[in-house]
């Protein structure tokens, strides 16, 4: 199967760098490019990409309006993919949690820009525990309330999932600290989705700092 790919930033030598590199690997294929978060909804409904490549800094519409705007008009809306210049950036923080799957750093190598657009399209996140405490503790860290409501429906092993789910570890990780099967582990993800109301890993752990479940730090 074939990836698509969906560039959108305002500069278009970093567009025609992605290209490059994107371009050059048999599975993966630049559909559209965008210099603008304005234009994405319509190239979206236009190409229906897979995967969309997004800064998160440009001068009409940012990447946290555009991203939002695809989760809200799209039953199945692709991948996004935040790209920045400095991990510790609020409009970064504000996009993963209006669904973007992850980030990347300007300055990321090609074959690590390559492996990130292959996992989220293929259902992963982008979870890097470290940045995303330094976020939560930045620019959203401290409880905010609200999550008493779910916190009481998660089990205690679903809670230990959640946890375990921010510090990064994986599904089979997951199932072996907690001596389980992975498919039980996938169970209980889904289940923490599902009364999370989250999209992906992301977004759970994003919402699990946010109403203090867990405090960084």
């Amino acid at each position: 199967m074939t990836i698509r790919v969906l560039l959108v930033d305002d500069e278009r030598l970093i567009r025609a760098g992605l290209a490059a590199i994107i371009n050059a690997e048999p599975d993966l294929r630049v559909v559209g490019e965008a210099a603008d978060g304005a234009d994405v909804p319509a190239e979206v409904k236009r190409l229906d990409p897979d995967v969309i490549l997004m800064d998160v800094r440009m001068p009409k519409l940012d990447g946290i309006q555009a991203t939002r705007r695809i989760m809200e008009s799209s039953a199945e809306p692709p991948r996004v993919i935040v790209v920045t210049t400095f991990e510790n950036d609020e409009y970064v923080y504000d996009a993963l949690k209006v669904g973007a799957s992850g980030f990347l750093l300007k300055r990321t190598r090609p074959e690590d820009i390559l492996q990130a657009i292959r996992m989220v399209a293929h259902g992963d996140t982008l979870l890097f525990p470290a940045a995303i405490r330094s976020l939560a503790a930045a620019h959203g860290g401290a409880a905010k309330g609200g999550g008493a409501r779910w916190h009481a429906q998660l089990t205690e092993r679903e809670a230990d999932v959640l946890r375990l789910m921010a510090k990064g570890h994986s599904n089979a990780e997951i199932a072996t600290e907690l001596f389980v099967s992975p498919q039980t582990v996938k169970t209980h993800v889904g289940n923490v989705l599902g009364k999370l109301q989250a999209r992906d890993r992301t977004q759970a752990v994003i919402l699990a700092y946010e109403t203090g479940f867990i405090t960084p730090g």
